[in-house]
């Protein structure tokens, strides 16, 4: 799995399976392409629930500022790193094979008052603005990334004032 060593990781992405990995990459593409240290890493809140806690409680004594975590079907996993961290936990609803990840959401969405989980869209949408919504979050207390940020931004806007519709015919 994809980690950045450069320096010790800020944010962590933590999925339930290997197969997640192809929507939560997109999280972590926005936080390398802002050079954020990040992990990501393959843990289950059900096969490996003793795992998990020693790995947030790892985290949280490394320096990580947040957590990223992508599940699909039952989807407890971001509910799982919340009750175990104060930090925040960014839940990404991986797509499911019969109900196309509206069992994720509703799994992420639904968490008990007391216990915060921030829910994005399904799939790689949601996984990319998690990761972007990360940046945002550490930009808070880091000027020179909230520089690049605006940057992000505005490039995005120049894009739209600059698309053309083709002609009818």
């Amino acid at each position: 799995m994809a980690t950045r060593k450069a320096a010790a990781p800020v944010v962590s992405i933590v999925m339930g399976s290997s197969n997640d990995w192809d929507v939560m990459q997109y999280a972590a593409r926005q936080l390398k392409d802002f050079d954020i240290p990040y992990e990501a890493r393959v843990l289950s809140a059900h096969r490996t629930p003793e795992l998990l806690a020693e790995y947030v409680r790892k985290c949280i004594e490394g320096g990580t500022q947040c957590f990223i975590a992508g599940a699909g079907g039952a989807a407890h996993l971001a509910g799982v790193i919340a009750a175990l961290t104060t930090l925040p936990v960014l839940a990404v609803p991986i797509p499911s094979k019969h109900l196309g990840g509206l069992d994720s959401l509703l799994s992420m969405v639904q968490m008990p008052k007391g216990i915060p989980v921030a829910t994005f869209a399904i799939g790689d949408g949601g996984s990319a603005n998690a990761g972007l919504f990360a940046v945002a979050m550490l930009a808070l207390n880091d000027a020179a990334l909230a520089k690049r940020l605006q940057a992000f931004r505005m490039k995005q806007a120049d894009a739209v004032k600059a698309a053309k519709l083709p002609d009818l015919s």
